[in-house]
């Protein structure tokens, strides 16, 4: 069903499907009438097919893959990296920090920056820069390790440009349920990118006898990631998006100075976008159930494979590690679990969303909200009974995981029919800084400065380290709850906010020309 309405979808009438709805005058702007196919309409004028659209979907996914790999092979090699570096839990949780910080303050630079400029370009640079900069951290020595955390800085300035932009390639060259689709496949590729960093952090740093090895594979596989970006993923905002009748998320900036009579864009402004997008409750309230997800994923992410080998270490399954490399099968098992949770979670998702919608418009948030009121009880029990039973703790983060990765893809398809087109991009960018700022920048850094201030009153230091982090992860199943509160409001404007999304664009297609922000708030 690439680039064409699939027969009982309705219930995702999203901004795509007004084609159908364009007067007679309008077909110069890439409108077919309402007997034609988009994918015909593309066929018959030479635009983009739909094999090169789904290779383009495979392009991005290789590059989601990477790009998630490079933020976890620190938390794969975490207990390496602490010994060499011989710093503390808190400042071992600012590494992450650092990371997120630069990724979210460079996210709505790229989210301006694809909004109205080359996308490819912008990816194909990111990728250059934080695939480099992986390259170079591994070669940084004990007594700079303040270089370390530069680059981890640098790697999330790069990191940024692709999460912000990549979603909108994808928003462009499909429609309705199959960019739904599209959309789940693309992110399952953030589970399974994640996992497979600790897998490869770990294995590489056995195999190899040092955790620097473990950032030199990466950057290989982003020379490659460049040149398939570049060779076969099309520009789907000069291309398909005009047979979407300007409905896509990037369409109606970047091709209005190629439609006759189109109006310029320039007047709406950044800030205009903004302000639009503060009034938009689905939009905040969402933002807000993505923060504590962040939250929540940023510390586990980050800390559950230590936690675990400190777990073993009481349970005399492991000797304690005095010296790095540090032999330990649980970044293995932990990416593992990462990667099929993440998995058959994305999938469940979507799925259920798909059906429960034909029977409740509210089902996005709704199935957001179960999720995450179903993990917090599952992630309590993994963190208190990791004293006990090593596998218990391996079960229940497992199911744990698997209910908050039920909501990866249906959030983003949330913000991408409560939100006109035009802002879409600035809205994912804003989305992004938020999370971050509020979700995993703190996260990380906020569960190391509890767990040394719990440490500094134990006794025996073995069981001391176990018990300060293993206190220290509570807060994430609070931060759980809360979230599912913020999916549960967000509910109650979801209905309302698409529909009037929906008419704006109907406003905006039936006139025939990129609106302005006056425009926009007359069709209000």
């Amino acid at each position: 069903m690439q680039n064409s309405v699939p027969e009982g979808s309705s219930e995702m009438s999203e901004f795509t499907d007004l084609q159908s709805q364009q007067p007679p005058g309008s077909q110069n702007y890439g409108a077919t009438s309402p007997t034609t196919s988009t994918a015909q309409f593309l066929q018959t004028t030479g635009k983009i097919s739909a094999k090169r659209s789904y290779l383009a979907v495979g392009v991005l996914c290789y590059i989601n893959l990477l790009n998630y790999m490079d933020w976890f092979i620190v938390p794969g090699v975490l207990v390496d990296i602490t010994k060499y570096f011989n710093i503390s839990d808190s400042i071992a949780g600012l590494l992450q920090t650092v990371f997120i910080l630069c990724f979210l303050v460079s996210a709505p630079f790229f989210g301006y920056l694809g909004d109205r400029y080359n996308r490819k370009v912008i990816l194909s640079a990111g990728i250059v820069l934080w695939s480099g900069v992986t390259l170079g951290s591994s070669f940084i020595t004990e007594s700079y390790s303040w270089m370390f955390f530069v680059s981890r800085g640098f790697v999330g300035f790069g990191t940024a440009s692709y999460s912000t932009i990549a979603p909108t390639i994808i928003a462009d060259l499909f429609e309705k349920d199959q960019r739904t689709w599209m959309l789940s496949v693309f992110y399952i590729f953030i589970p399974v990118g994640s996992g497979l960093g600790y897998v490869l952090a770990s294995s590489v740093t056995q195999i190899a006898g040092h955790w620097h090895w473990a950032f030199r594979i990466t950057p290989c596989m982003g020379v490659v990631a460049v040149a398939l970006l570049i060779l076969l993923v099309p520009n789907p905002t000069q291309d398909a998006a005009e047979g979407h009748g300007g409905q896509s998320i990037t369409s109606t900036t970047q091709g209005a100075d190629k439609k006759p009579g189109a109006q310029s864009t320039a007047r709406t402004t950044w800030c205009d976008d903004v302000k639009s997008l503060s009034k938009n409750r689905s939009f905040i309230w969402s933002s807000l159930g993505v923060t504590a997800m962040a939250f929540v994923t940023g510390a586990l992410g980050l800390w559950v494979p230590l936690f675990l080998d400190r777990a073993q270490v009481v349970h005399d399954l492991v000797p304690p590690c005095l010296q790095e490399p540090c032999k330990s099968p649980n970044s293995l098992i932990f990416g593992g679990i990462t990667i099929a949770t993440g998995i058959v979670g994305v999938i469940t998702g979507a799925a259920v969303a798909r059906r429960y919608k034909k029977i409740n418009t509210k089902a996005d948030p709704l199935i957001c909200a179960v999720g995450m009121f179903s993990s917090a009880p599952f992630l309590y029990l993994s963190i208190m009974l990791a004293a006990r039973s090593i596998v218990a703790t391996y079960i229940f983060i497992a199911l744990g995981e698997f209910f908050l990765a039920l909501n990866w893809a249906v959030v983003a398809d949330i913000l991408l029919y409560v939100v006109v087109p035009k802002r879409q991009s600035t809205a994912v960018a804003l989305q992004i800084f938020v999370s971050h700022l509020l979700g995993d920048a703190g996260s990380p850094y906020l569960t190391g400065v509890i767990s040394d201030a719990l440490h500094t009153r134990q006794n025996d230091s073995h069981l001391g380290a176990f018990r300060s982090l293993q206190y220290s992860f509570i807060l994430c199943v609070f931060i759980d709850v809360l979230g599912g509160g913020f999916f549960l409001l967000t509910a109650l404007h979801v209905e309302e906010d698409r529909q009037e999304a929906q008419q704006l664009c109907r406003g905006i297609e039936n006139k025939g020309y990129i609106s302005t922000e006056d425009d926009l708030q007359d069709e209000a």
